[in-house]
């Protein structure tokens, strides 16, 4: 920079970008530093096979992006980024040409349900219609108080969201088609499903089915990075890419460093100045399952047997809630299956920009023990094939990415762990230790900055976001939290 920095930002993911652009609202100086070529941590796009098929590598379905507080106040659409929706938002094929399917509509979503349809109305009912209000709080709980007009739908989502999902599956549903519904929203969270707390990830995550969808952004998620470092810059800051950090003494004399990082890596930086109750503390501090990736070049659409299962954004591929409960409690057991849950999403369904005319691409995941360097295509292509005979027959070229690769890609996926920490009860509430403010480190005017502080994992930009407000408040004397300055054109 022409002048010295008032703030660094070490990575630019969402959470790294997040935090730089709110100190760039309060008219500070900021430069972001990037390890790897090119901005956007997760949110990458990149031509994996051919030119003109473009891949998400990991973050691809953002109902975050278009729920968050952060996301709604930077206001994508006038950035220039497009969220696309697809018609259903996410299904879940069983065997016998069965599906449960999400659409926007809870309406809509409730009467595919048959008998079950009652229930979830009465579950997800109130808890769409205060939307906004439940997202915000659980985003932002530390720094707001709690919206009056919620109160019992928050604490009605706390109470249901506490125990595990087949608790609360079984408590509400009868049929397959609903309980494998909520499943498959709750697996997301790379837990074994027996664990507390996957009943919040799985109302959470239909919850924004109803309330702002499940969209995709048009020509990938990289154009959201894109539109954060264009933002930036027009406020004077800058991103450095290609520069990897190792010791926080290349920042001194710099009133604030954020770190969009591991806690681990901000230990390695600090050094000597972390002292040992805290190196203890993020010693203990627990990394999940891996995943293993596979991106296909396909020629023509996945022949699901269920019609509507094609016209989905996101499905997923596991069969019932037992199976999806079994394919998830492998892969946290240190085990394989050759049934696991896989998270499948169709994005030229929704957004045929990412490939030639006529072109099509499909993009998954599976979970696997942490760190293990193990092939999945074969159990992937097996579990889709279950649901869509043919499937292989459509494969053009396919390009895999294994645990130890995802690590590699982005060191903040440790052990192919995307989530940046398990998102377990005890780990979301000390999260990545017990602090009364887990984004302050010990050394003076670092902060954590990352999925590994609350709320954790996604695309919602609030783990940065409210880093940066603590150290404009703790650095910087700043008592309310600057607006984010609108784009220049």
């Amino acid at each position: 920079m022409s002048a010295r920095p008032d703030a660094v930002v070490v990575g630019a993911g969402p959470n790294g970008l997040a935090a730089a652009l709110r100190l760039a609202a309060a008219g500070l100086r900021v430069q972001v530093v990037e390890a790897a070529g090119r901005p956007g941590g997760g949110m990458r796009t990149e031509e994996l096979m051919r030119p003109g098929y473009v891949h998400d590598v990991c973050s691809i379905v953002q109902p975050m992006a278009a729920a968050a507080p952060f996301f709604r106040e930077f206001d994508l659409e006038s950035r220039g980024v497009r969220l696309v929706h697809p018609e259903i938002n996410f299904a879940h094929p069983l065997d016998g040409g069965r599906a449960s399917v999400s659409h926007r509509s809870l309406e809509r979503t409730a009467a595919g349900l048959g008998e079950d349809g009652p229930a979830y109305r009465r579950l997800f009912g109130p808890l769409v219609e205060h939307g906004t209000d439940v997202v915000d709080f659980f985003l932002t709980s530390r720094l707001r108080r709690l919206p009056t007009r919620s109160v019992p739908q928050i604490v009605s989502f706390g109470l249901n969201g506490l125990p595990n999902v087949r608790w609360l599956a079984h408590r509400y549903f009868d049929t397959e088609e609903a309980r494998a519904l909520l499943g498959g929203a709750a697996a997301h969270g790379m837990l074994d499903l027996s664990q507390p707390l996957t009943s919040a990830l799985g109302m959470l995550l239909t919850m924004l089915s109803h309330h702002v969808g499940w969209p995709l952004i048009e020509g990938g998620s990289q154009k959201l990075a894109d539109a954060m470092v264009t933002a930036l810059e027009e406020q004077g800051g800058e991103v450095v890419t290609g520069h990897e950090v190792t010791d926080l003494r290349e920042f001194d004399g710099i009133p604030a460093v954020l770190l969009d990082t591991t806690p681990e890596a901000f230990v390695a930086m600090a050094g000597e100045r972390v002292h040992e109750g805290y190196r203890r503390w993020v010693s203990r501090y627990r990394h999940g399952a891996g995943v293993f990736k596979i991106d296909w070049i396909l020629s023509e659409p996945v022949p699901w047997t269920h019609p509507d299962v094609r016209r989905a954004g996101t499905i997923h591929v596991a069969g019932t809630l037992d199976e999806t409960i079994a394919g998830e409690r492998a892969p946290n057991q240190g085990r394989l299956t050759d049934r696991p849950y896989v998270l499948a999403v169709q994005p030229t369904v929704p957004d045929p920009t990412r490939a030639p005319d006529g072109g099509h691409i499909l993009w998954a995941y599976v979970h696997v023990p942490h760190g293990a360097d193990v092939d999945m295509t074969e159990a992937i292509e097996n579990q889709i094939e279950r649901f869509a005979p043919g499937f292989r027959d459509t494969v053009v070229e396919r390009y895999t990415k294994d645990a130890v690769q995802m690590e590699r890609w982005n060191p903040s996926y440790l052990g192919g762990d995307i989530s940046n920490g398990q998102a377990t009860l005890r780990q979301m509430l000390a999260r990545p230790v017990p602090r009364w403010n887990t984004y302050k480190t010990p050394v003076r005017g670092v902060y954590l900055a990352s999925a590994a502080t609350p709320p954790g994992p996604a695309v919602h930009g609030a783990c940065g976001d409210n880093a940066a407000q603590v150290a404009l408040r703790e650095v910087f004397g700043l008592r309310s939290v600057p607006p984010l300055r609108p784009p220049l054109h």
